[in-house]
């Protein structure tokens, strides 16, 4: 039998004396309130960094493969649709699919109202897995191989601006190189999507990448360029270098970080506000354990100094309080986790807490809950809050026997 656990076991069955019981509670409250509280702070961190993240490469994908001429207006230099990689890129681990597309700057006229705007056209490889999420009236575009659609999708931040529904005609107007007069073209709107991101939603209409290539006067294998997707986006730089790697010299590609990197910034500087809370919870929940076990040093020092007198060794008293605060770290970890994630799913599956949309780009609290973090969380706190003890225990070392038994 190990004697350490033994004399915890016998401690633990009188725990809640006059004088250790209400700072054991209150040690177990700050530690179960820390972690409830960095679990929902990471949840919902994590949760609104991926809604962003998807929402972005809702619109240009995780990687975009285009022309090194590229001069960073909306007119990209078409390249052949014909390439080595294209489209057997998605038979790559990691790479989920590849589609093409091309975009032009329109402008879109009403009786009273004109509006700039970009229209991207897809082809009927484009995967609308992402825009679908963000239907809220009619549905995409039907863009088949057989002939082009005049079926366009718009943002409600257009639609409310200029007055158009759902089965409206639109008409916008195209400037081309070598064109003294604009082109007008009329669509059909089949369906109104919001994304919650509004520098992208007041600029972005889809439809089919055939109208702009006969508007540009290209070859019906002429595109824009290559959007690719990948399954796993922690993986996103590596999977860029390796589609880096299979373009011939007249191709670049460049990933949503580097495209969007101003969003993309923004969205790291939020770990620091994350990094910041968890800091403070567990030095608070450490500091309420220190307190915890020198008030209960105090009350057991009597039974030290009878420990001491029987020949007990100062490291194994010093254990034996490390036992029994490790079991009070044990409960608190467990309401913690229990209130933590109660809380996350609640929110998670009942949307619970709303946001305004204009602000924070989503309408409801974001939630992404990961066993991963949790485990460490829970890890790093034990671990933390033990080695924050080790030095307070030290306190038992210079205890006296003598006066230890007479101490009341």
């Amino acid at each position: 039998m190990n004697f350490e656990l033994f004399i915890t076991r016998h401690i633990l069955k009188k725990e809640g004396g006059n004088l250790s019981g209400p700072a054991i509670r209150i040690a177990i409250i700050s530690i179960a309130l820390g972690l409830a509280v960095m679990i929902i702070s990471i949840s919902i961190l994590t949760g609104f960094q991926k809604e962003i993240r998807d929402k972005v490469s809702g619109f240009s994908s995780h990687i975009v493969i285009s022309s090194y001429d590229f001069n960073n207006s909306l007119e990209y230099t078409p390249v052949m649709m014909n390439q080595p990689f294209y489209p057997g890129l998605d038979t790559i681990e990691g790479i989920r699919h590849i589609q093409v597309f091309a975009t032009k700057g329109g402008i879109i006229k009403t009786d009273d109202q004109i509006e700039g705007v970009i229209l991207k056209g897809v082809g009927p490889d484009y995967n609308w897995e992402a825009v679908q999420a963000w239907i809220i009236e009619g549905r995409v575009p039907l863009i088949q191989d057989s002939a082009k659609t005049t079926e366009i999708l718009i943002s409600s931040s257009i639609a409310d601006k200029l007055h158009f529904s759902c089965g409206d005609d639109l008409r916008m107007y195209f400037v081309s190189e070598g064109q003294k007069q604009p082109r007008g073209r009329k669509f059909n709107i089949v369906g109104i999507f919001s994304s919650g991101l509004e520098d992208f939603d007041k600029q972005y209409l889809f439809g089919d990448i055939r109208q702009i290539q006969k508007l540009n006067m290209w070859h019906e294998d002429m595109v824009s360029g290559f959007e690719v997707l990948i399954d796993d986006f922690t993986e996103l730089e590596e999977m860029g270098e390796k589609v880096k790697s299979l373009l011939p010299y007249h191709l670049k590609s460049e990933t949503i970080k580097e495209t969007e990197d101003q969003i993309f910034s923004w969205l790291e500087l939020q770990d620091m506000n994350v990094i910041v809370i968890i800091v403070l919870m567990v030095f608070v929940a450490g500091f309420s354990m220190i307190s915890a076990l020198l008030i209960l040093i105090l009350e057991k020092t009597n039974m030290i100094g009878i420990l001491k007198a029987l020949g007990t060794l100062n490291l194994s008293i010093r254990k034996i309080f490390i036992y029994n605060a490790v079991y009070i770290i044990g409960i608190g970890l467990f309401w913690g986790n229990l209130i933590g994630i109660s809380l996350s799913l609640l929110q998670s599956s009942f949307s619970l807490i709303p946001l305004p949309e204009e602000s924070y780009y989503v309408s409801t609290v974001p939630i992404d809950l990961s066993l991963g973090y949790i485990l460490i969380l829970n890890a790093g706190i034990l671990i933390f809050c033990t080695l924050m003890l080790i030095i307070p225990s030290y306190v038992i070392t210079v205890i006296s026997p003598i006066k230890a038994i007479r101490f009341k």
